[in-house]
């Protein structure tokens, strides 16, 4: 049986290409066993508020920690998720479906506040954002995995391998660096995911922008959020 695996480091709150992605894969990786990145989206994305688009920032704890994973990264400030959900009520109290995500957005970020690193609280917004979005896919960790290759490629692969994949969807900065020969000759395709085309939605605060937290599809489209992942450009936006 076919089966299409994604493997990817946990973003905070994602755009929605990074779910697109995931509901593009039977199976989904959260690849937090490598390196943690400053000035990434590992620990922020960007939302839209009156005073133009700005930076969600998860504080993190990284001086003299350059060599650390993702999964070693720990947060830096209890107090994030209260400004955070503060600032996300400011930005979307005129949204559509404010009223109705609110609550559920608040509870997420009461729980994420009790996580001590970085890697669990971003695991708990993608899955239940998944949820929001019905998307199903199936979800788990890097830790599941033997992990012993040194080669950024054979690592890759070996995960594949140990989950049954059929075919490797990758995004498509990987080009740069993938050895696609080694996944060929263990009999995995390689495909990579193609993040253009996605049809606009209405947005509030200026001019539309695509890269910005999932969580502003969802203040604005509500359960239809989904089909705004559709590369559908010829539909109108409601």
């Amino acid at each position: 049986m076919a089966q299409t695996v994604a493997i990817v480091q946990s973003n905070y709150v994602p755009w929605k290409g990074y779910f697109d992605l995931v509901r593009s894969a039977d199976r989904f990786v959260l690849y937090d066993d490598v390196q943690y990145t400053r000035r990434d989206w590992r620990n922020r994305n960007r939302i839209k508020t009156a005073d133009g688009t700005q930076w969600l920032t998860v504080p993190v704890e990284v001086k003299g920690k350059y060599a650390q994973t993702v999964r070693e990264t720990r947060i830096g400030d209890p107090g994030w998720a209260d400004n955070h959900l503060t600032r996300l009520r400011h930005a979307y109290a005129r949204a559509p479906f404010a009223r109705v995500l609110l609550p559920a957005v608040a509870d997420l970020y009461a729980e994420a506040a009790g996580y001590e690193t970085l890697s669990e609280v971003n695991a708990l917004f993608i899955r239940r954002l998944c949820d929001l979005l019905d998307i199903a896919t199936d979800i788990t960790d890097s830790a599941a995995y033997r992990l012993d290759n040194p080669d950024p490629s054979g690592r890759l692969l070996d995960i594949c391998v140990q989950a049954g994949a059929t075919e490797y969807l990758s995004g498509p900065a990987a080009k740069a660096y993938l050895d696609e020969d080694l996944f060929r000759r263990a009999g995995v395709a390689v495909r990579y995911m193609d993040y253009s085309g996605y049809p606009e939605y209405p947005q509030l605060h200026g001019p539309f922008d695509h890269a910005v937290s999932v969580l502003d599809l969802l203040f604005m489209t509500g359960p239809r959020a989904v089909e705004y992942l559709d590369k559908a450009p010829t539909r109108e936006a409601a």
